[in-house]
């Protein structure tokens, strides 16, 4: 080793002589040669006897260099991979909110923190409202929080027999058949899991309801337009029904509880279902609070049912002018009297379900058992409602 650095400094010196001595050029050559000769013969001499004594000097730079490059690397991958959580929570929030109701549902298993976010209920409130507002009215929820106290009774009973994982009772009591099943523990960028029952989903979330409705687990109260695929003898009515959702159809299925028989209705569309408009019992007399509004020309909704057995169901009608009365606006005194004159004007003229009078001073059920009873009024006000009677306006009048 000493002889190859005596030989390197000879050769520097050598060569930094050459400009300052250009007249002695041609013997510095001539002597350089030989110098070289000297120095390569002797360092490939020189390495050929310590060649086994360099080699772990080669291998230990060798392996410095791979592992500086390999640290580089891991530093750069750990600048550049970020996740999800790394995001301030209004970002992340912001995300959450664009993802639909599937995609939050696979979000909310990949880890705990991604779990408590998305299972908040400022996000499915958003998702109830657009999907479910106009079927989700105050009676099904009342039945909805019966079945959050009867599904808590039976989760009790359940951990006490045995645990079971969140993508396990979300699979198997309220996961929508069309939604991707998911396994059981999910691991994320973040080294976090889902973990059987500390993760549970509380029942009495929006996100239970939204997935309980979904997957067609959960009947509720609403009314159905038309009843029984259109039958002749419900036209222009709706009535109390206890429906389920089909995801694979999107369809409804109705139970219908008439005396005597019970009635089931399947593929029934989102068009022919709403919500209550009025919070009163299909088998209670509604109050009528716009009796003295009413005049002719106003669209209405009417209780009737066959008897006292059956439930009421409502239908459509038109406040019609006495029998004394020309029609004219200008002279018509309809409004002033006590009598209030009902048209169902998709019968004939005729028919003894054409018209019906009440008493706008009395607000009780009149009738008998051949044409039926007739019982609370509600005066239409808004022009959906109304349209949407007419939608369903039958081709033909009936008799």
């Amino acid at each position: 080793m000493l002889y190859l650095l005596i030989s390197f400094v000879s050769f520097i010196l050598l060569s930094k002589s050459f400009t300052h001595h250009k007249p002695m050029l041609q013997t510095w050559e001539n002597n350089l040669r030989l110098i070289s000769l000297k120095f390569w013969s002797g360092s490939s001499s020189f390495l050929q006897k310590n060649w086994i004594s360099l080699q772990p000097i080669t291998s230990k730079l060798k392996k410095m260099v791979t592992s500086g490059s390999n640290v580089e690397g891991q530093r750069e991958e750990r600048e550049t991979s970020l996740s999800l959580l790394d995001l301030p929570d209004l970002a992340l929030g912001c995300i959450l909110e664009k993802l639909p109701p599937s995609g939050l549902f696979s979000m909310a298993a990949v880890c705990s923190s991604l779990w408590e976010s998305c299972k908040s209920d400022h996000l499915w409130d958003n998702h109830m409202k657009h999907k479910w507002g106009t079927l989700i009215g105050p009676a099904a929820y009342r039945q909805w929080q019966l079945h959050v106290a009867s599904r808590n009774r039976t989760r009790h009973y359940c951990l006490k027999t045995r645990k079971k994982g969140l993508m396990e009772s979300l699979a198997a009591i309220i996961l929508p058949s069309t939604w991707t099943t998911l396994p059981q523990s999910v691991t994320c960028v973040c080294n976090c899991k889902v973990k059987g029952s500390s993760h549970s989903l509380p029942v009495h979330s929006i996100m239970s309801l939204y997935l309980s409705l979904e997957s067609g687990k959960f009947w509720f109260p609403a009314q159905v337009y038309n009843r029984e695929h259109g039958n002749l003898g419900f036209l222009l009515s709706c009535y109390d029904a206890q429906l389920r959702y089909d995801s694979r159809t999107n369809t409804f299925q109705a139970r219908y509880s008439p005396y005597g028989r019970r009635v089931v209705e399947e593929n029934i569309p989102w068009d022919r279902l709403r919500a209550a408009p009025v919070d009163t019992p299909p088998y209670k007399l509604h109050v009528s609070d716009c009796l003295h509004d009413l005049k002719p020309g106003d669209h209405i909704e009417i209780q009737w049912r066959r008897n006292n057995e059956f439930p009421y169901g409502w239908w459509y009608g038109v406040i019609g002018h006495l029998e004394l009365c020309n029609g004219n606006v200008n002279h018509c005194r309809c409004h002033y009297n006590d009598i209030v004159v009902l048209e169902f004007r998709q019968h004939t003229p005729g028919s003894r379900w054409r018209q019906m009078m009440i008493n706008r001073k009395d607000n009780r059920e009149e009738g008998n058992e051949a044409d039926g009873f007739y019982g609370g009024v509600r005066k239409l006000y808004n022009d959906e409602e109304i349209a949407r009677w007419k939608r369903l306006w039958p081709s033909q009048v009936l008799e």
